[in-house]
């Protein structure tokens, strides 16, 4: 059995994360942490990692970016490793998730979703064949409570993209302030917050006379916490390093 402390465990994906493993016998949430403690949950949650007492294999973290490296410096002390699908993270802080997978095994994904990971593999190898003549945009859109934006996965996407073409391009973010013609050597990137919206991805590859866009939609934040939950079984008992959804797919096939 997989045992999981559960770092941010009060929040929107620690409590979707909760619901899908409630029941199973193969994984278990021997505990929680976070600040708010107005939810009531069926294992013991400390405000700190601290103060966790309870053995586990793997920290799942959808906490903040600015717990990253109190959570890392305790997960290296207990040689556990952590999945880490906190968004909004600096390069710095991905700096330390590299550092820190000299240590212990880190699984570090902007978004957990198997669908979205396909997302980006298609949208790179077409834009290999499409950068000479089509323009690259890629929208994001997300509820009207997440804080970062660009989203950690629009910018996934572009790396991706961005990795797969001949000369990389530049992130353009907005456009206002600037009134000049679109040029050949960026990738637009596009956010909108409101409402509910769980998460929309779209690439937009605009070239003369047509369009192809690739699009995924999330229903619902149970296709992220499935993806933590897989991440979380793969990567516990595994070797110092570094692994991603890519390593996760590979092992499937």
């Amino acid at each position: 059995m997989t045992r999981i402390i559960m770092n941010g465990c009060n929040g929107r994906m620690g409590q979707a994360i909760t619901a899908l493993i409630a029941g199973r016998d193969d994984i278990k949430i021997v505990c929680g942490t976070d600040t708010y403690d107005g939810i009531k949950n069926e294992y013991p949650v400390y405000p700190s990692l601290a103060m966790v007492t309870e053995d586990a294999d793997v920290i799942v973290d959808f906490s903040n970016p600015s717990s990253l490296e109190g959570m890392l410096a305790y997960a290296k002390s207990k040689n556990l490793a952590v999945v880490v699908a906190t968004t909004g993270l600096s390069e710095a802080q991905k700096q330390m998730l590299n550092s820190a997978s000299k240590d212990i095994a880190v699984f570090f994904s902007a978004n957990m979703s198997l669908g979205v990971n396909l997302l980006i593999e298609l949208a790179s190898k077409a834009a290999k064949v499409l950068e000479e003549t089509f323009d690259i945009e890629i929208i994001e859109k997300h509820h009207n409570q997440k804080l970062d934006a660009p989203s950690g996965t629009a910018l996934a996407i572009a790396d991706g993209i961005n990795d797969s073409l001949t000369e990389p391009q530049q992130y353009v973010y907005d456009r206002h302030s600037v009134r000049k013609k679109r040029s050949k050597t960026e990738i637009g990137i596009h956010s909108l917050r409101g409402g509910t919206i769980v998460g929309e991805h779209s690439v937009v590859f605009a070239g003369q006379d047509e369009v192809i866009e690739i699009t995924h939609i999330a229903q619902s934040r149970q296709v992220f916490a499935a993806g933590a939950i897989s991440a979380a079984k793969f990567v516990s008992g595994k070797p110092a390093g570094y692994y991603n959804m890519q390593s996760l797919v590979n092992a499937i096939q």
